[in-house]
């Protein structure tokens, strides 16, 4: 081997070394964010800077892991602190701009549900781990609630903040009916926790709004969601299978946000979608934006969407049968093939921006 190969060698060899052990601190970060969250010591310190001790008083934790977390989160750039010399009189306090990244449920830029989403990666890794020599499924209750919450928390601010205002105003036809009487209604399908009905809700007050998921878990906390927002006038929730033969034709919206990816039988639920919505209504699908054609050269988004893929998504959608595997990565030509195989006889994608949703109209 010649000098230059060794030396470009060595070099990809130091590249790939730097960016693990970068990635090793990033996860580590994350983690020590996930127990941020899970205690409330976010919270804590929102209320105003403390000490460890001040923290743990707060937060009802022992006062040694309280300073241990603090220090570690101000040395990763998390928290800010002073420079008093004794550990217990050292005051943390959590910057400004961070607290909207930390705790503003409601932000585009809330990024805390993160953690929870790599945790909730972890708790199913052995599952997977077997999975991946099987060629079995994994089924989305083995994730555990920090997925549940992670996902629901990472949408919650962009259902909030965009639905009405940008996504639906891009579906021609949709805002005249949604606001026009008689009152709409509308069906979500694997609504999980139910931000994307309660927003529907919110924004569009006349319409009324079902939510269908078969996880129960997420069926409770949709209904405490409604709840809590002041929507349950307009918003119900059920664990029902969308193929109930009862509901064909009722709505004059039927939607499935993030969910057709995870599903074994993507083909199923979009003819189910066709069989939901009544004549002249509207059949909307948004999943994940990412290129038509296998490619490496990707954005961070791509490749934060190539993440998720093999430890989550594609073990959910090889879970049931049949079991068309799909996984994160749904291009736009497999989307177009499932809904032709249901019954669909076009695919319009709608001209709505976003940085990690492909929005489409069927018919």
């Amino acid at each position: 081997m010649s000098a230059t190969a060794v030396s470009t060698s060595d070099a990809a060899r130091d590249r790939l070394v730097e960016r693990l052990f970068g990635a090793t601190i990033g996860a580590l970060d994350l983690l020590h964010v996930w127990v941020g969250e899970r205690l409330g010591l976010y919270s804590a310190l929102a209320e105003a800077p403390a000490t460890s001790t001040e923290l743990a008083q707060r937060a009802h934790i022992d006062e040694r892991y309280a300073r241990e977390w603090l220090e570690q989160q101000a040395v990763a750039g998390i928290l800010a602190t002073d420079d008093a010399t004794d550990p217990h009189e050292r005051t943390f306090r959590i910057p400004a701009g961070h607290d909207e990244v930390l705790l503003d449920r409601d932000s585009l830029n809330y990024m805390a549900p993160l953690a929870l989403g790599v945790v909730g990666l972890a708790q199913a890794l052995p599952e997977v781990r077997e999975a991946f020599r099987t060629g079995s499924g994994v089924p989305y209750e083995a994730y555990g609630e920090d997925t549940r919450h992670f996902i629901a928390a990472l949408n919650r601010p962009m259902f909030l903040n965009l639905l009405a205002s940008e996504w639906f105003p891009g579906v021609p036809g949709l805002v005249e009916r949604l606001e026009a009487d008689p009152p709409a209604r509308v069906a979500g399908l694997g609504c999980g926790t139910g931000w994307s009905s309660i927003a529907i809700a919110l924004g569009f007050p006349k319409a009324a709004v079902t939510g269908l998921d078969l996880d129960a878990g997420s069926i409770d906390e949709a209904r405490k969601n409604a709840l809590e927002v002041g929507v349950v006038d307009r918003v119900s929730f059920e664990q029902r299978n969308a193929n109930d033969p009862q509901l064909a034709g009722s709505f004059d919206l039927v939607c499935a946000f993030e969910t057709i990816h995870d599903m074994a039988d993507p083909v199923g639920a979009l003819r189910a979608m066709r069989s939901l919505c009544a004549e002249g209504g509207t059949v909307l699908v948004a999943d994940e934006r990412v290129a038509d054609a296998f490619t490496t050269d990707v954005d961070d988004g791509e490749r934060f969407q190539w993440g998720w893929s093999a430890l989550h998504c594609l073990p959910c959608a090889l879970n049931g049968e049949p079991a068309a595997g799909t996984g994160t990565i749904m291009r736009t030509p497999t989307l177009r093939a499932y809904a032709r195989d249901a019954g669909f006889t076009d695919v319009e994608v709608l001209p709505i921006e976003n940085d990690f949703w492909r929005f489409y109209r069927l018919s």
